[in-house]
């Protein structure tokens, strides 16, 4: 490959050697880290700028709350009640949870979302009513998303890669809330339900479906038992409530301590 000197770097004599990409530090060379090559560098970055803030925080713990991007306060009658109904969740996990404690204690339970509009912008913003920090794990799409303004900014993360997003919503998760939603908020459910039935996760993590007559309208789940493909008792993997406090007094009754 030919390299062709601007005029400056004639002037100054420089080798064309050192205007080599190849010459470039590796670390400084955006070429090179963006390249098919260093897919692996780059997902393992993903993991460790998320997990450093988070350690800087004295984040040990969090309830993840997911559901759909489109609700919104002001919205259709149904919208607005689960908007509503998560943001008051997402104050009473953090007055009660632990997230107001000091980073040295550590925080515990704190608010996690997928860091968009909807129901994640409701739970970020039950957290921040609370004075609490919370945490938004931000996903890059084509036509979405920037984050809510609710988040803590200094634990509000891009992700680019979807697997590595998934892990930090589960790693630390002591319980999950899922509000009704479309395959975004499927894809989280069954994600989570899938590491709990394989026990992938052994720990005792409730799992929350909020407003029974939506799920239950939405999956006919007693036919996938019928015809062998769940077990009866994989449905007590998962509850149902339908207003927040009744979240909260089942995630505590499936396990959750609140610090």
């Amino acid at each position: 490959m030919t390299y062709s000197k601007t005029p400056e770097e004639s002037s100054q004599n420089i080798p064309e050697n050192m205007l080599s990409p190849s010459y470039k530090l590796a670390a400084l060379d955006e070429d090179f880290l963006l390249g098919d090559s260093m897919r692996g560098v780059r997902f393992m970055l993903e993991y460790a700028k998320a997990e450093e803030h988070l350690r800087n925080w004295g984040v040990a713990s969090t309830v993840v709350v997911f559901g759909s991007a489109r609700f919104k306060p002001d919205g259709p009658e149904n919208h607005a009640n689960w908007y509503n109904a998560a943001r008051e969740l997402g104050r009473i996990i953090s007055e009660r949870g632990g997230a107001l404690n000091s980073k040295q204690s550590p925080r515990q339970n704190v608010v996690a979302t997928g860091g968009g509009p909807g129901i994640m912008e409701a739970a970020n913003r039950g957290a921040y009513d609370a004075g609490a920090p919370n945490i938004g794990f931000n996903i890059t799409l084509p036509h979405e998303q920037v984050p809510n303004p609710y988040s803590t900014p200094d634990l509000t993360f891009q992700f680019h890669y979807f697997a590595m997003r998934k892990m930090h919503l589960a790693m630390r998760a002591n319980a999950l809330v899922v509000f009704p939603g479309g395959f975004g908020t499927m894809d989280e459910l069954f994600e989570i339900l899938c590491l709990r039935q394989t026990m992938k996760i052994t720990t005792k993590l409730p799992i929350i479906l909020f407003d029974e007559e939506f799920w239950t309208s939405t999956f006919n789940l007693q036919n996938l038992i019928d015809v062998g493909t769940i077990n009866a008792e994989d449905l007590d993997l998962f509850s149902y409530a339908n207003s927040a406090e009744e979240a909260w007094d089942k995630m505590l009754k499936g396990g959750l301590t609140a610090a």
